[in-house]
């Protein structure tokens, strides 16, 4: 069976264009509105949905660029010593640690609200 690979390098679209003045760009490199910690409205959250039962700490609504958010997410699990992912404005860290993260991002001064019970 052979492998699809993922092409890095997608115009939307285009095959041909005649414009010599058109500037091609990734939709990858899109420039986000980088907010600031103190402009930042996080959420955090224990889940279990279709992970097998294992418990993860959600920590979602992050508004800014990938690169940020895997810096948070980066300084976050070697804070914690786990592992975990960020993609889509969210940040999965695995294991139970709400708490301790909601603390740590408060003193980071982000503005953060627990959700669930």
């Amino acid at each position: 069976m052979k492998k699809i690979s993922k092409k890095t390098n997608s115009f939307d679209g285009i095959i041909f264009y005649t414009n010599p003045n058109y500037d091609i760009k990734p939709s990858y490199c899109e420039n986000q509105i980088a907010l600031t910690p103190p402009q930042q409205n996080l959420k955090i959250q224990l889940d279990k949905k279709q992970r097998g039962g294992k418990t993860i700490t959600l920590i979602t609504g992050f508004v800014g660029s990938q690169h940020d958010l895997e810096t948070l997410s980066k300084s976050l699990k070697n804070k914690f010593g786990v592992g975990g992912s960020a993609k889509d404005g969210e940040i999965i860290i695995q294991g139970d640690f709400k708490e301790k993260a909601f603390l740590l991002l408060i003193a980071l001064g982000y503005k953060i609200k627990k959700v669930g019970g």
